[in-house]
């Protein structure tokens, strides 16, 4: 499998994406693949500092909209200064969250019409996309107790009613459904070594496909 490759791992709260993650790059270094982990909002100084207006403690509630500018706004931060730079340097690129959570949580779940939020990131991104996106599927009830057990704090994404959490979930399964050759669904629901193993068995699948 050669590097460059830009992959994004998707799903709702509590779908262990940071976790894996880290394994996904552990398990490709260890097969030679030089790889760098990176997440949304994110992945630079500036972008941190969206995030935390976003996500941290006393953060507002935004129209969805706004949210969407914002997020757009990160992404081209870490898209510039270290996804696509990593990239050029053959490097695998692993993002926790990428432009499909945008459309999943302020559109499908917040209520942003869906074409907007597209044409928003398509002026932003240019046309950019992963190689693959992995999308973590698990039941919200499930998703949110486990963010509930996992720390005392919780941001206000994880702090909406269930009823969002559902749309969210929706919203990826139609991204997935509409997107097959890009994306893949995992079952997230599964121990944690399981998910680890299928993340894993999927990169190496449908990157060594496009390598080919």
């Amino acid at each position: 499998m050669k590097g460059g490759r830009f992959i994004t791992i998707e799903g709702g709260e509590g779908a262990g994406k940071s976790t894996q993650a880290g394994r996904l790059a552990r398990s490709l270094e260890r097969r030679g693949v030089p790889s760098t982990v990176t997440r949304e909002p994110g992945g630079t100084v500036e972008a941190e500092r969206i995030r935390a207006l976003l996500l941290g403690p006393g953060a507002s509630r935004w129209e969805p909209e706004t949210e969407v500018l914002l997020y757009f706004a990160g992404r081209v931060e870490n898209l510039t200064k270290t996804v696509k730079p990593a990239l050029a340097d053959g490097r695998t690129v692993i993002c926790d969250r990428f432009a499909d959570s945008t459309l999943a949580y302020q559109g499908y779940g917040a209520g942003a019409p869906l074409e907007l939020i597209r044409s928003i990131g398509e002026a932003a991104l240019g046309g950019f996309q992963p190689d693959l996106t992995l999308i973590l599927d698990l039941d919200p009830e499930t998703g949110l107790e486990r963010t509930r057990t996992r720390s005392a704090f919780q941001d206000r994404y994880e702090r909406q009613l269930l009823d969002f959490h559902r749309r969210v979930r929706n919203g990826f399964l139609e991204i997935a459904a509409s997107e097959p050759s890009r994306c893949a669904v995992i079952d997230a629901a599964r121990d944690e070594d399981r998910v680890a193993e299928e993340v894993l068995a999927a990169v190496l699948r449908r990157l060594d496909e496009a390598s080919g």
